[in-house]
């Protein structure tokens, strides 16, 4: 079977630029869905 290198780097190099953020991932935006969260925990104890 045939393997086309320039297709293939194509891909690579497309997937290579896709900067897509995922919910799950980490970084400052999931960190601050923690500390909302944390202290909306904290604020319906001591209420």
């Amino acid at each position: 079977m045939k393997t086309n290198k320039r297709f293939i780097k194509g891909i690579v190099a497309a997937a290579a630029k896709e900067d897509t953020v995922m919910p799950w991932a980490r970084g400052s935006r999931r960190a601050t869905f923690i500390a909302k969260r944390n202290n909306a925990e904290k604020q319906r104890k001591t209420a």
